[in-house]
């Protein structure tokens, strides 16, 4: 159980905290420095664990459990501290609801099928998808180091923007499926 690659998604989810904490005064832009490192270091871990569970042929069922849901909870608390810091405000917060909710219903209806024994493979479009919304984040987070560079912020805000609407695609694509399932 506690492979490698499920210690590094572990290491994942116990970093969260240390990460919002580094994010929670936006006035500090070494925190939003130090943040985004913490940030790549936990994209780094995401992309290891994942290879190193294949090449070592150690792909587990708890690895398979906790990986997306570290990914969730790290989305989902870089995304509330954005938003409570007004990193990301105004209208561009329906972007980050949009994904927010998109990963709430797919998580619940990936459940639910799972319960009927239906596997729904991750499709290419999501891997673009979660890729454009991690690199959205990151640019977001980056940017509060350089509160003086307000084109970086508007890059972070139009990666999210793109990436929600990639959310609304393949949160449709995975509730077509589900919906076909259901009673």
């Amino acid at each position: 159980m506690l492979t490698v690659p499920n210690i590094l998604t572990l290491s994942r989810i116990v970093t969260v905290p240390l990460l919002a904490a580094l994010l929670w005064w936006p006035e500090w832009a070494t925190g939003y420095l130090m943040g985004f490192v913490v940030y790549c270091l936990m994209g780094i871990t995401d992309y290891f664990d994942g290879y190193l569970a294949r090449a070592q042929g150690a792909v587990s069922r708890l690895g398979i459990f906790l990986d997306p849901i570290a990914d969730k909870i790290m989305v989902a608390a870089v995304i509330l501290i954005l938003c409570a810091n007004g990193n990301i405000h105004g209208l561009h917060v329906i972007a980050a609801l949009i994904i927010l909710l998109r990963e709430i219903t797919v998580s619940g209806l990936r459940e639910f099928l799972a319960g009927l024994q239906v596997s729904v493979p991750v499709s290419q479009l999501a891997k673009w998808k979660t890729t454009l919304q991690l690199l959205a984040l990151g640019t977001l987070i980056f940017s509060g180091g350089f509160p003086d560079q307000p084109w970086m912020q508007q890059l972070g805000l139009a990666a999210l923007w793109t990436a929600a609407i990639l959310t609304l695609i393949t949160g449709w694509d995975y509730l077509r499926v589900g919906i076909k399932h259901m009673d």
